[in-house]
């Protein structure tokens, strides 16, 4: 095992996969708790499905892709936001609607242009081999940034999750926190996209918050056990990947569904002894 880690980590392009894939698991582990109470868990589904028509306009336009992927996905995420509280249209609609749309564009464009060569193919399905040194460093900056603003902003998140409306009446602008959760789940999948894929980043954000709460009821008992779960299954996932030469975010994706499975069995195991 050792050996096998020692080679693995000889090839740059997998110590870049290693560090980005960590903190991006770490960031919407931590977010994802948030948005699946809040039952926003979906949004971070249609913003990836976002973020993968603004990279085909990327890159059939030969610019850097998280130039433009970023800010469309956060003005996205600020849509998904106000026409989910919109009374004409249902969340789950509006979501449909946005990446659906999205996901339509991204083919459009890059049928009409470059096809759907491998490049493309590695943001659908994610690809270790896809992180380059450029972005690694933006990685490290924006995912340090997020960490940070979550834990400085951690007591007003925890306040605007639980209880918006106890929340508005202390004086808290719920609505900009939710603004700013949605924004930094939009940061973390665009950065996730390139070693998870557009069909497979919201799982980091879904399971593992699901997982821990088969177990844990406080809050941040479940962001803890949350982010070690999504660390855990990533790093497992990736060796997986290399050892067996499997897709990284379906391998990832699948360890995460059988972390769920299992500590669903121990919910059912206590339940069942009345513990």
């Amino acid at each position: 095992m050792i050996d096998i880690l020692k080679e693995m980590f000889s090839y740059p392009f997998m110590v870049r996969a290693f560090i980005v894939g960590v903190l991006v698991s770490l960031c919407a582990s931590l977010l994802g708790v948030s948005m699946v109470l809040k039952r926003y868990s979906m949004i971070g589904d249609g913003l990836s499905h976002v973020g993968f028509g603004s990279l085909a306009i990327a890159t059939a336009l030969n610019v850097e892709p998280l130039t433009i992927s970023i800010p469309v996905v956060v003005l996205a995420a600020f849509f998904l936001l106000r026409l989910k509280e919109s009374s004409k249209i249902k969340g789950d609609a509006a979501i449909a609607i946005v990446s659906t749309g999205a996901l339509a564009i991204g083919i459009m464009v890059i049928s009409m242009s470059t096809g759907l060569n491998t490049d493309v193919c590695n943001y659908l399905f994610g690809s270790i081999l896809g992180v380059r040194q450029n972005e690694l460093v933006f990685t490290i900056i924006l995912c340090t940034i997020i960490i940070i603003a979550f834990i400085l902003l951690y007591n007003r998140i925890f306040a605007v999750t639980f209880d918006e409306t106890f929340s508005k009446a202390t004086g808290i602008n719920s609505d900009i926190y939710n603004m700013i959760i949605a924004c930094l789940t939009a940061f973390t999948i665009v950065l996730g996209m390139r070693t998870m894929g557009a069909l497979l980043m919201s799982s980091l954000i879904v399971f593992p918050a699901l997982t821990s709460m088969r177990i844990f009821k406080e809050f941040k008992k479940v962001v803890i056990c949350s982010a070690t779960i999504s660390v855990l299954c990533f790093i497992v996932g990736l060796i997986l990947s290399y050892v067996y030469a499997l897709p990284t975010g379906a391998s990832v994706s699948i360890l995460n569904i059988i972390c769920l499975l299992f500590f669903s069995s121990l919910q059912w195991i206590k339940g069942k002894r009345g513990i």
